[in-house]
């Protein structure tokens, strides 16, 4: 981990610099720019508001924005792990022809998925704002809730970035189980009031990106404290995930060069 991170220090502008790029080049032959990184999960709000509501008549109490915040969390979750998976791939030019750490290729991808996932918290302000949910100082908690959902999906993106090198069909593997966990992860549901007793437990405590959308509807609607340690279980298991997923890339990314 020692080498990790001085190799974070040492090539984070890289990291940043590229994380730019690509944020300008999704904007650069776009009529709306920037706008669409607020529209996007907007507009998925509103689909989903429109299936559960009208189709389903059933809701949560402030459901706009209690989907909203299941919908921009699993987004951030997803895309960092099934990013992952071909990063190498996709990156073969800079691989050879200079070196640089795999890993910092997951984490540019993952500050662009970040940075989108802070313009939508200053979406879920708005939505509170506009339908009038009581805001407490228990959303000061949010910085604690993202940096283990980050943690967790970052950790599990390195593994998934090595083992996606050697397994072709691990990017369609990937997929067809993430949007099983999906519908597992209570996005557009509570599980704790939709789910019986233990298994809604169960899901909420072993799956991290369900027990951390629960965290972020605790603090921004039901106005009460986070679940602090299961947050730090569930950091510290990115952390292990991290450490895993490190020490495998720094075994074998010289030969990665050679499979792709």
């Amino acid at each position: 981990m020692k080498k990790f991170f001085s190799n974070i220090r040492k090539y984070y502008k890289y990291a940043v610099y590229q994380a730019k790029a690509e944020l300008k080049s999704e904007i650069a032959n776009s009529y709306l720019n920037w706008i669409w990184w607020f529209l996007d999960p907007i507009c998925y709000m509103l689909i989903y508001t429109f299936i559960v509501e009208i189709v389903f008549k059933t809701s949560e109490p402030y459901f706009p924005v209690f989907v909203f915040l299941g919908l921009t969390a699993w987004d951030l979750f997803n895309r960092t792990i099934t990013g992952s998976v071909k990063l190498v791939k996709n990156n073969v030019g800079t691989i050879n022809k200079v070196y640089v750490p795999k890993y910092i290729f997951l984490l540019s991808k993952s500050f662009v998925f970040l940075f989108k996932y802070i313009i939508s918290f200053i979406v879920t302000i708005a939505l509170m704002i506009v339908f009038q949910v009581p805001v407490t100082w228990q959303v000061l908690n949010f910085p604690l809730i993202l940096i283990c959902l980050y943690t967790v999906a970052f950790g599990a993106g390195t593994i998934m970035l090595h083992f996606g090198v050697f397994v072709e069909d691990l990017s369609n593997i990937t997929n067809i189980l993430f949007r099983l966990l999906f519908y597992f992860s209570g996005i557009f549901y509570n599980i704790s009031t939709r789910i019986p007793k233990p298994i809604s437990t169960a899901m909420l405590i072993c799956n991290p990106i369900a027990f951390c959308i629960n965290q972020f509807r605790k603090i921004f609607i039901d106005g009460i404290a986070p679940n602090y340690i299961g947050l730090l279980l569930w950091f510290l298991m990115g952390c292990v995930l991290t450490a895993i997923g490190v020490k495998l890339i720094h075994k074998y990314e010289s030969s990665y060069a050679k499979v792709v």
